[in-house]
């Protein structure tokens, strides 16, 4: 079994008590870029979406676990989404919601806890990722990861008055 903890922090699954950071979270309009939001979500919602929280990643195709420091501390979440058991893929995507937290190592041991989580538990053959060009912070992190670029979608994003390219990254575990 692998283990989702690391050295600075741990993975853990959505709590009912996450309400608070996901609401912040959810509702940061300098994230919705990269999330794809674009509109505020309620408490009523993200409630909602808590109480569901627990289905199984087969059933909605999804895993969303919380990335806290070793004490706790609710600091962003990372993801499986469009997970496909058939053709043993799925997408990955993370957000540190604080920029105080960012370049502390955070995000690099928490897409390496899920990566191998992926390939061993869920015994995925590859991950990909969507990343905004010239969203370096990102592309330095999955580049580190082993993840390479295999395509870009052009004017893929429409933000602020203007279209742009999303590239698209893969990592096979041969």
């Amino acid at each position: 079994m692998v283990s989702l903890q690391g050295k600075i922090i741990k993975l853990r699954a959505l709590e009912k008590e996450d309400l608070d950071f996901l609401f912040a979270l959810e509702n940061n309009p300098s994230v919705w870029e990269i999330s794809g939001t674009i509109t505020p979500y309620s408490r009523d919602v993200l409630t909602l979406y808590l109480d569901n929280a627990h289905r199984d990643i087969y059933d909605v195709k999804q895993l969303r676990l919380v990335i806290c420091t070793q004490d706790d501390e609710a600091i962003g979440l990372v993801d499986l989404f469009d997970f496909d058991p058939k053709n043993r893929r799925a997408g990955i995507g993370i957000i540190i919601n604080e920029e105080g937290n960012r370049n502390s190592g955070a995000g690099t041991e928490s897409l390496q806890i899920l990566c191998q989580y992926a390939f061993s538990t869920l015994q995925l053959r590859q991950l990909y990722a969507n990343i905004l060009e010239g969203n370096e912070r990102s592309l330095h992190l999955f580049k580190k990861l082993g993840f390479e670029l295999v395509g870009t979608k052009k004017d893929w994003i429409f933000n602020e008055g203007r279209y742009k390219n999303e590239l698209l990254f893969q990592k096979i575990n041969k």
